[in-house]
C-alpha cells in the first residue's frame, strides 16, 4: 500500500511544465579514504572520488544515471525506496530484478520521480555498499507539507577497516558457528568524524535523518531542542514532538528543529549506537557519536548533557501518515519465521521458515516475464528462492516471528507497507492477543523487529513485479535472510517489457536472460541453485545404511556365540581322550 497524495490542477500543471531530465554519469571505481581518520583503506567511489555526490531531484523529474562499472568485479544499484511501478528492472538488487553489471560494462538507470521525501542509493551486490557506495537521494516537493527555512542532509552509518569481501569471509565461516557479525570501527556523522552544524537563532531547519549502515542501528537526539518528527522513509506524518528517534539500517527520518533565540549556549547533536547489536564491545570504538551544533562559535559553552541513548522511548509505531489511511482486513498471509541455524555446509544462516534464500541463475524478474501460465508456478522461480506469488491487488498480510536474540530491520522493495502490530514472542494466530494499530497507521518501508518478538505488516499488492523483501542488515542478508515476492505474473506480463540493455547485462555475464531458475523452459529445474538446508535431525539413508549393516554384524556375532555355545566344540575332545584311555 502506498500513501496518496493529491495536489490542485493548476499545481499539477506547473510541476509538469517544471518537470526536469536530471542526469549523472558515475564511473563506480576503487579510490582511497581515511573518513574516521583512523585508517586509509580502498573504498568503492564515483569517478574516482569518495564520497558519491548526493542526488537532487524534484517530483516529476526523470533521473537518468549512466553507470560504468570500472571495477575488478560486477555491481548493481538500487534506489532505495523507490516504487519503480513499471520500471521493475530498474530496482537494482542482483539477480531478482537484474543481472549485475559486468566489469568494463555500461548500464543507464532512468525513472520517473513520481515520490518526495527523503532515500538513498547504494548498491546491491555482496556487501559493497559497505566499502562506500551509498549517497543520500532527496526528492524534493512542490509544495512540501511542511514550512522550514533550510533543509540539512545528514547521513549516519557504521564504519569498517576491512573490505566487505573480507569481513564476508569471517562472517560466513564454519569458524564462526554463533554467527558473530564483524563489529565496525566507527560510526560517522556526515562523512565524518568532525562534523558540526550552525544554526541561526529562530530559523526552522529541516533535518533529513539518513541511516546508511550496513549494521547498526543510531538513536538520535539534540540537547536541549525538541525534535519534531514530519517524515519517515518518504511518508509525511502528522508533526509530532518528541526529544529523541532512532533509525535503524536503512530507516530514514526528517525532524523539524526550531533554533533559540539566543547565542550564548551551544549545543551537541548526538547519534548513539545501540550496542546490544555487537557480540563484542572493542575498547576503541567510539560508539556515541557526537557534533557540536553552533550558534556562536567564539565561545565553548554547551549545554549540558541530555543524551538517554538507548534508554529511548521513542516508538514509530505511534505515528501517523498526513495523508490518512485505515488498515483493511487482509486477503492474503504471509507467514515468515526468523530464525538463525547452522546449515549443510557448516555455517550459520539467516533464514524464514528454516531455509535460507539462494539466488537463482535467472533474475527472479526475468522469469515472471519469460515463463507464461508457469509464472504462477512458484517452483519455477528456484527451490530456494523463498518465492512467494502474489494475486493483483490483494491485500497482504505478513507475519514476522523473529527467534533470534537480535533485531533485524526489513526492507520492502516497491512499497510502503502499514505497520499494524507489533510485540513480545511469537505471534500464534490468535488475533484477540494482538494490540492492532488499525486507524492510520504508519507507513514506511524498512521495520524493525525487536528480539524474540513479532511484526504485522500489511501492504496492497498493486506493483506488478518481482519485490525483494530482506533484512537489511548487510551481514544478514547475504546469510540468507530474504524472500521475494512475486506480485501479479499475468499483469506484469501485459504491462511490463524488459528492456535490451538489460537482456544485454545478462549476455554480458553469460547468465540467462529468461526461463525459470535453472535457466530452461518449463519446469525442470534441474542444476538450478540449491543445497543450504537445516543438518538432517535423524537419520539420513546413508545413515540407515550403516545403522543396518551394524546391526546385522551384531546378530551375526551373537549368534556365533550362541552357536559356539550350543554347539560345545570341546565334546569332541574329551570324546577322543576317552577312547584312547580305553
Amino acid at each position: 500500500m502506498r500513501s496518496l497524495f493529491f495536489v490542485p490542477l493548476a499545481l499539477a500543471a506547473a510541476s509538469v511544465a517544471n518537470a526536469a531530465i536530471v542526469e549523472h554519469w558515475w564511473n563506480i571505481t576503487y579510490t582511497t579514504a581515511n573518513p574516521d581518520g583512523l585508517f586509509e583503506r580502498r573504498v568503492i567511489g564515483v569517478n574516482g572520488t569518495w564520497p558519491p555526490p548526493v542526488v537532487d531531484v524534484t517530483v516529476n523529474d526523470t533521473l537518468r544515471i549512466h553507470t560504468y562499472n570500472g571495477l575488478d568485479e560486477p555491481t548493481a544499484l538500487h534506489a532505495h525506496g523507490m516504487f519503480q511501478n513499471g520500471t521493475g528492472w530498474m530496482d537494482g538488487p542482483s539477480m531478482v530484478t537484474q543481472c549485475p553489471i559486468q566489469p568494463g560494462h555500461n548500464l543507464t538507470y532512468e525513472f520517473k520521480i513520481t515520490q518526495h521525501g527523503s532515500y538513498w542509493i547504494h548498491a546491491h551486490f555482496m556487501g559493497q555498499y559497505m566499502d562506500g557506495l551509498r549517497t543520500p537521494f532527496i526528492l524534493h516537493n512542490s509544495p512540501e507539507a511542511y514550512a522550514y527555512d533550510e533543509e540539512i542532509v545528514v547521513p549516519l552509518y557504521d564504519w569498517y577497516h576491512d573490505q566487505s569481501a573480507v569481513n564476508l569471509d569471517t562472517f560466513l565461516n564454519i569458524k564462526n558457528p554463533t554467527g558473530a557479525e564483524p563489529v565496525p570501527q566507527s560510526g560517522l556523522i556526515m562523512d565524518s568524524p568532525n562534523a558540526s552544524f550552525n544554526f541561526q537563532p529562530g530559523k526552522t531547519y529541516r533535518l533529513r535523518l539518513i541511516n546508511m549502515s550496513g549494521f547498526s542501528m543510531f538513536y538520535v537526539s539534540i540537547d536541549g531542542h525538541d525534535l519534531d518528527v514530519i517524515e519517515v522513509d518518504g511518508v509525511d506524518t502528522i508533526r509530532e514532538t518528541v526529544k529523541n528517534v532512532y533509525l535503524t539500517a536503512a530507516q530514514r527520518v526528517s525532524v523539524l528543529v526550531t533554533a533559540k533565540n539566543t547565542t550564548d549556549t551551544n549545543y551537541y547533536f548526538r547519534a548513539d549506537m545501540d550496542t546490544d547489536m555487537f557480540d563484542v564491545l572493542p575498547e576503541d570504538l567510539e560508539y556515541n557519536l557526537v557534533a557540536p551544533v553552533y550558534y556562536d562559535k567564539s565561545h565553548d559553552r554547551f549545554a549540558p548533557s541530555e543524551d538517554v541513548g538507548m534508554e529511548s522511548d521513542f516508538d514509530d509505531i505511534t505515528l501517523r501518515c498526513l495523508e490518512p489511511a485505515s488498515a483493511v482486513e487482509p486477503d492474503h498471509q504471509v507467514n515468515l519465521t526468523i530464525d538463525f541455524q547452522v546449515t549443510t555446509d557448516g555455517i550459520n544462516r539467516g533464514m524464514f521458515n528454516e531455509l535460507p534464500y539462494v539466488a537463482p541463475k535467472v533474475p527472479s524478474l526475468n522469469t515472471m516475464l519469460s515463463m507464461g501460465n508457469l509464472s504462477y508456478e512458484e517452483t519455477v522461480y528456484g527451490p530456494q528462492t523463498q518465492a512467494y506469488v502474489l494475486n493483483h491487488l490483494d491485500m497482504v498480510e505478513i507475519i514476522l516471528n523473529n527467534l533470534d536474540a537480535g533485531a533485524h530491520p526489513f526492507h520492502l522493495h516497491g512499497h510502503v507497507f502499514q505497520i499494524v502490530a507489533r510485540g513480545d514472542g511469537v505471534f500464534d494466530g490468535n488475533r484477540s492477543n494482538v494490540q492492532w494499530h488499525s486507524d492510520n497507521p504508519i507507513q514506511r518501508d524498512v521495520v524493525q523487529v525487536p528480539a524474540e518478538s513479532f511484526a504485522i505488516i500489511r501492504f496492497r499488492a498493486d506493483n506488478p513485479g518481482a519485490w525483494f523483501f530482506h533484512c537489511h542488515i548487510e551481514w544478514h542478508l547475504e546469510s540468507g535472510l530474504a524472500a521475494v515476492f512475486i506480485e501479479a505474473p499475468d499483469v506484469a506480463q501485459q504491462r511490463l517489457e524488459l528492456p535490451q540493455s538489460f537482456i544485454d547485462a545478462c549476455d554480458a555475464g553469460n547468465i540467462p536472460a529468461t526461463g525459470n531458475a535453472a535457466g530452461k523452459d518449463g519446469l525442470d529445474l534441474k542444476g538450478a541453485p540449491k543445497g543450504l538446508t537445516l543438518i538432517y535431525d535423524g537419520f539420513t539413508a546413508k545413515g540407515k545404511g550403516a545403522m543396518a549393516a551394524c546391526i546385522l554384524a551384531a546378530l551375526i556375532g551373537i549368534g556365533s556365540i550362541v552357536w559356539y555355545a550350543i554347539a560345545d566344540p570341546e565334546k569332541k575332545a574329551r570324546e577322543i581322550r576317552a577312547a584312547k584311555a580305553q
